[in-house]
C-alpha cells in the first residue's frame, strides 16, 4: 500500500523519533511505499489565514491554496498520523494540518450542506500513534479527543470504509524504559500488519 505517514513533533531526538524509526521499519517490512511527511522539518505553515477562510468553502481556491499536500493525500491508500498528545489534543501544527486537509473540494464535498459527502473514500487504512504524559483514566475523564479524531473523525472522510487504529502509550513521563521498548515493538508490529 501507499501510506502517508504524517509525523509531527519538533525534536529529532525525542522518543517520538524513535517511535517513529520503528513504525517506518514496520511499514518498509511489510513492503508498503512510505510518503514521510514531517510537519515541523519540511515547515509547514499550521495558520487558517483571514485569506485562506475566506477561500475555504470554493472547493477549487481550497483545493488549489492546498495542492502539493493534496497530492500526497490523494495518492495514498493509509493515513497514518504520529503525534503527541499536549493539553489531551494533537499539537497545533497538526491540528492545522487537520483544518486545512479536511475542508470541502480536498476531503468532503459541501456543495449541499445539508448533504456532506466524503471525499477520501481511497484511504482502506488509518492508523494514529500517540503518547499521553498523563495517565489513561486522565484522557477518558477529558473524553480522549486524539483517540477520537482517529477513530471516528478521520474515518468519516472515508465513508466509514477504513479500518482505524489507534496506539497509545498514557502517562509516557513515568513508563519505564521496558515499557517504552514495549510500545516501540507493538508499534512495529502493527505498522508491519498495516
Amino acid at each position: 500500500m501507499r501510506v502517508l505517514y504524517v509525523y509531527c513533533h519538533p525534536l529529532d531526538d525525542s522518543f517520538h523519533a524513535a517511535i517513529r524509526r520503528e513504525a517506518l521499519a514496520g511499514l518498509t517490512e511489510a513492503g508498503h511505499a512510505v510518503d514521510l511527511l514531517d510537519l515541523y522539518a519540511e515547515g509547514f505553515d499550521p495558520v487558517l489565514t483571514a485569506e485562506r477562510r475566506r477561500g475555504y468553502h470554493d472547493p477549487i481556491r481550497n483545493r488549489a491554496e492546498n495542492q502539493a499536500h493534496v497530492d500526497r493525500l490523494m495518492a495514498a491508500q493509509a493515513l497514518v498520523v504520529q503525534f503527541p498528545t499536549w493539553s489531551f489534543g494533537p499539537p497545533a501544527m497538526l491540528k492545522g494540518w487537520f483544518d486545512r486537509m479536511f475542508g470541502p473540494g480536498i476531503a468532503m464535498d459541501l456543495s449541499d450542506p445539508a448533504h456532506v459527502k466524503p471525499l477520501l473514500t481511497h484511504l482502506r487504512r488509518i492508523a494514529g500513534i500517540s503518547t499521553y504524559g498523563r495517565p489513561r483514566w486522565k484522557a477518558i475523564a477529558m473524553a480522549d479527543p486524539p483517540r477520537k479524531i482517529v477513530k471516528r473523525y478521520l474515518p468519516w472522510f472515508t465513508g466509514f470504509r477504513a479500518r482505524a487504529r489507534y496506539l497509545a502509550l498514557y502517562h509516557m513521563n513515568v513508563a519505564t524504559s521496558a515499557q517504552r521498548t514495549r510500545f516501540l515493538g507493538r508499534v512495529r508490529r502493527e505498522m508491519a500488519r498495516l
